[in-house]
C-alpha cells in the first residue's frame, strides 16, 4: 500500500479505537461502530459495497453493514488495521493510493471533529499537496457537481481549482485539508472563508456537496 494512504489508515483505525464503539460522527446517524463497519465493508465486501454507487443495491448495503456493526469493536478495528484481503483490487498500489487517501482521511475527521474538545490536525506539506492534487483530481468531477453555485476552490497559498462552474460564484479559501472538508459535504465543519453574494454563500454551506 501506498505510504499516505497506510498511514491515513492507520491513523483511522487509532481514532476509532480511541473514542471507543458509541462515540459520535460527523456522518449523520452513525457511530463510531458504523463508521468502523462501513469501511470493512467498502473494502472486504465487493457484492454489498455497490450499494454505495448504486441506489438498488442500498437495502443489501445495509443489511452486510449492520451484520458488521454487530462483529466485536475489536475485530472491526483490526480488520481495519490489516487492509484488504489478498485478491483485492485495494492492495495495488496504485488503486490504494486514488482511492484511499481521501476515504481514510475524511472519515478520521469524522471522528476527530465529532468531539466536542477537538483540535486541528498539523498536516505536513508534503501530505498536504498530495490531498491538493486530490481536489486537482475529482473537484469537479464528484464533490462540486451537487453545488448550487460556481464553486472555485483556492488554497491558502494562492492555487485555485474549480469544482463547479456557473453563476453566481463563490471562493473557498482554506488548506488542502480543510477543503476537502468542506466539500466532501461536512461544511459546518470545515475552516475555511467562504467569499462571495451573501444568498450565495449560503447556499453553497446549506447544500449536500459530495459524492
Amino acid at each position: 500500500m501506498s505510504t499516505h494512504a497506510r498511514r491515513e489508515r492507520l491513523l483511522l483505525a487509532d481514532l476509532l479505537e480511541s473514542a471507543g464503539p458509541e462515540a459520535p460522527t460527523l456522518c449523520e446517524g452513525w457511530r463510531t461502530r458504523d463508521l468502523a463497519a462501513h469501511v470493512v465493508v467498502r473494502e472486504r465486501r465487493a457484492d454489498a459495497a455497490g450499494g454505495l454507487l448504486v441506489k438498488a443495491l442500498q437495502p443489501r448495503l445495509a443489511r452486510v453493514q449492520a451484520e458488521f456493526a454487530a462483529r466485536p469493536y475489536e475485530e472491526l478495528i483490526q480488520l481495519i488495521r490489516t487492509g484488504p484481503p489478498r485478491l483485492s483490487p485495494f492492495t495495488l498500489k496504485q488503486v490504494d493510493e486514488a482511492a484511499n487517501i481521501v476515504e481514510f482521511f475524511l472519515h478520521g475527521e469524522d471522528v476527530r471533529r465529532a468531539q466536542p474538545d477537538w483540535t486541528p490536525r498539523e498536516i505536513d506539506p508534503v501530505f498536504a499537496g498530495a490531498l491538493w492534487r486530490q481536489l486537482e483530481l475529482t473537484a469537479a468531477r464528484l464533490y462540486g457537481r451537487r453545488s448550487p453555485v460556481g464553486m472555485v476552490l483556492r488554497r491558502s497559498n494562492g492555487q485555485v481549482v474549480v469544482a463547479r462552474r456557473g453563476t453566481p460564484v463563490v471562493t473557498v479559501t482554506g488548506e488542502p485539508s480543510e477543503l476537502l472538508v468542506f466539500v466532501s459535504g461536512r461544511q459546518d465543519a470545515a475552516r475555511v472563508e467562504v467569499e462571495g453574494d451573501e444568498e450565495a454563500v449560503a447556499r453553497a454551506r446549506g447544500a449536500k456537496l459530495g459524492m
